[in-house]
């Protein structure tokens, strides 16, 4: 079967590139297609319960801390997330177990059986998998985080129990707008009609733009309490996450008790399979892996780093080419050690181009052209208190050998 589940993958991406392997040539905004599909489908999307996750930064942990707090209370949960890291089967899971290989063959084969008068998307045939995958499972909800935007996902076709928006902050501006009000009004397109609106960051800029759009939709927008308990078990900004969960889960009448938090937090990645933001990978020298990607990502994670001093820190840095990374490395700070890495997806920055940006900047130490080669070699020049930061881009994430297990040496 794993034979067969490959080269699914591979039609999958050839039939249907995604913007995981392309970036924006595989963008198709509307809904019109990924209703037509799932209506071939019978409305999968139409069987279970939805809430859905929208925002800049922080919806992937938002939607794991809501669906390991739902497990929690005993139900059968679905979780759409994306890109993945590791496998394609990370996107969907139930109560954190991944879709099955046969189960990926298998909605590939009858798709192909599906005519349509179009040619769907990567994501457009992910998301539709997803639902058929919650709905022939019988799961009570599923959470679905948006894949870009809002307004043109085409996961705005459900009809959830509360639309959530994390935050706002500049990133896809080729797509979204160039502007925070422009992105915030493309986020504020999952808001529907009388479907209760949670907002985790309250902002001068945004704020009236949700207000509007709720008003206009008859329903009401309830932003983030900050004063809320804080949970000693979770970094400063997962705080934020798990506080937007169960703030959100409040309005809709579920009430995770202080035994259900807690086991939803230790279990987090076991529910839910959450992985490579802020993760400690090694400890001597701590080696911490984070799927940050834009500039407000990157200053979540400095701010988690404030108490380790910056000349401490050495970051491995990847971005794709239509990212702005020369902004991502002006964030960091002047008296860190950053390299430059390339990732194995063809979106990558390419070498040169990273080496132009290096004889450019004299801030940037070195570039390299593969990250398990770049950690290693940094390493061994590294002392044990210091911290090793791989960042910008979830596909630099993906090319480490972690699974394999870490053995790396310090200089002493």
């Amino acid at each position: 079967m794993h034979n067969n589940y490959t080269q699914i993958i591979d039609w999958l991406y050839k039939q249907f590139p995604s913007y995981q392997e392309i970036g924006g040539s595989a963008y198709k905004p509307g809904l019109e297609n990924v209703s037509h599909l799932l209506k071939s489908l019978g409305n999968p999307h139409l069987k279970t319960e939805t809430i859905h996750v929208a925002g800049t930064n922080g919806k992937g942990s938002t939607c794991s801390f809501i669906a390991s707090l739902l497990t929690e209370k005993g139900e059968k949960v679905g979780l759409f997330t994306s890109p993945h890291i590791f496998d394609f089967k990370e996107r969907i899971r139930i109560n954190g177990t991944k879709i099955s290989e046969e189960e990926v063959v298998s909605f590939c084969h009858l798709l192909k059986e599906i005519e349509l008068p179009f040619q769907p998307s990567f994501f457009e045939i992910t998301f539709a998998m997803a639902m058929h995958h919650f709905a022939r499972n019988n799961c009570t909800y599923a959470i679905i985080e948006t894949g870009l935007g809002g307004r043109l996902d085409a996961t705005n076709v459900i009809t959830p129990q509360i639309s959530i928006i994390t935050n706002i902050s500049l990133d896809h501006q080729n797509f979204l707008g160039n502007t925070i009000e422009a992105i915030a009004a493309e986020k504020a397109g999952i808001i529907k009609h009388k479907v209760p609106v949670f907002v985790a960051e309250e902002s001068s800029i945004t704020k009236e733009i949700f207000v509007n759009t709720a008003h206009l939709n008859n329903t009401q927008v309830t932003f983030l309490n900050p004063s809320q308990k804080v949970h000693q078990q979770l970094a400063s900004y997962q705080q934020t996450n798990l506080q937007t969960a169960l703030q959100a889960l409040v309005i809709i009448d579920i009430h995770p008790t202080e035994q259900e938090i807690t086991s939803a937090i230790i279990k987090l990645y076991q529910n839910t399979g959450l992985f490579g933001r802020f993760q400690e990978i090694n400890s001597f020298p701590r080696i911490i892996i984070d799927a940050s990607h834009n500039e407000g990502g990157i200053k979540i994670l400095l701010k988690e780093l404030q108490d380790t001093p910056q000349e401490k820190l050495k970051f491995i840095v990847g971005s794709s080419g239509d990212k702005d990374l020369k902004k991502l490395i002006s964030t960091l700070p002047s008296t860190s050690e950053i390299n430059l890495c390339v990732f194995k997806n063809e979106r990558s920055t390419t070498y040169d181009e990273l080496s132009k940006m290096a004889s450019e900047n004299s801030a940037i130490r070195k570039v390299y052209k593969e990250v398990n080669h770049a950690l290693n070699e940094i390493v061994s020049n590294t002392l044990p208190d210091e911290t090793i930061v791989i960042c910008g881009s979830f596909f630099l994430i993906s090319d480490i050998n972690i699974l394999t297990g870490l053995n790396y040496t310090t200089r002493r």
